[in-house]
């Protein structure tokens, strides 16, 4: 009896329990994160698969944070932040000077637009002029550009599309003044239509468009004024339709929001926006 005692006395408990007070102080650092809630993104469908991917890496560093994007176009993302349904707005043009005001931007990468032909179209490159004759219904077959003799497919931009601002700017033409046969919402449907359609036209973002092609979607990006669209001449600035893609928040945004945007814009994400074919901000 007295050798049970002596082994139950602190003198013996006390050196086995030491050792687990230790270990319960090891406490992993996500378990003391204080970011939590949820961050709703919306805008740019050009955006949107780099914020996604950046949503997914920022969600392992915070587990108690959830990110939800949303596309709808370059003003919905501005629109939904100015009026509080978003955290963040995802815009792939520079904000107008109405929409600066109670707005912050932060530019995330750069982006350019090109137009697209699907990869069995002959065609190589289109002036200028023959664009805008094409996209306002004077040029109506391919053979009257250099091409065969197919009846051309003009698919636009949908209303609120930072694509169809840039293109309406860039060559001076009226949106009521495209003769278009199909709409194309975000970029995922304008390229499935191309992809399906060997007599189609439609603009579109470099990045996007350079990353399907990648993929083995049947698409051909035009050069423009003699210059390939690509993101490298993004890069170095030769490329003449180029855009920010910019992230829009309150300047009173709440901490997960700012961590986010922080994130978004460090070299820790680099690797995300080139593997998607965008220029990141070095």
């Amino acid at each position: 009896m007295s050798l049970f005692l002596d082994l139950i006395t602190p003198k013996f408990f006390l050196p086995l329990v030491a050792p687990f007070i230790v270990v319960s102080l090891a406490i992993p650092a996500s378990a003391t994160d204080q970011l939590t809630g949820k961050l709703v993104i919306t805008g740019s469908s050009t955006i949107a698969p780099v914020i996604s991917e950046i949503g997914k890496r920022f969600e392992s560093l915070h587990p108690g944070v959830r990110i939800d994007v949303q596309t709808g176009g370059s003003s919905r993302g501005i629109a939904d932040v100015r009026e509080g349904l978003a955290d963040i707005g995802m815009s792939s043009r520079a904000l107008k000077d109405q929409e600066k005001n109670g707005l912050t931007s932060s530019l995330l990468a750069r982006d350019g637009v090109c137009f697209l032909v699907h990869k069995n179209n002959p065609i190589k490159e289109l002036s200028d002029q023959q664009i805008r004759d094409i996209f306002t219904g004077k040029l109506t077959h391919w053979n009257q550009a250099g091409g065969l003799h197919a009846p051309i497919t003009v698919i636009n931009r949908a209303d609120g599309r930072s694509e169809l601002e840039l293109f309406s700017h860039h060559f001076q033409i009226k949106p009521m003044d495209i003769k278009a046969h199909l709409i194309a919402g975000d970029n995922e449907q304008g390229i499935k239509t191309l992809a399906g359609n060997p007599n189609a036209i439609i603009y579109m973002s470099v990045g996007t468009s350079e990353y399907d092609a990648a993929q083995g979607v049947p698409l051909k990006l035009l050069p423009l004024n003699g210059i390939a669209a690509t993101t490298e001449n993004i890069r170095t600035g030769s490329f003449p339709f180029a855009r920010p893609l910019l992230l829009v928040t309150k300047p009173d945004a709440k901490p997960p929001t700012k961590e986010f945007v922080e994130f978004a814009l460090s070299s820790k994400v680099h690797d995300v926006i080139k593997e998607l074919s965008f220029v990141p901000i070095q």
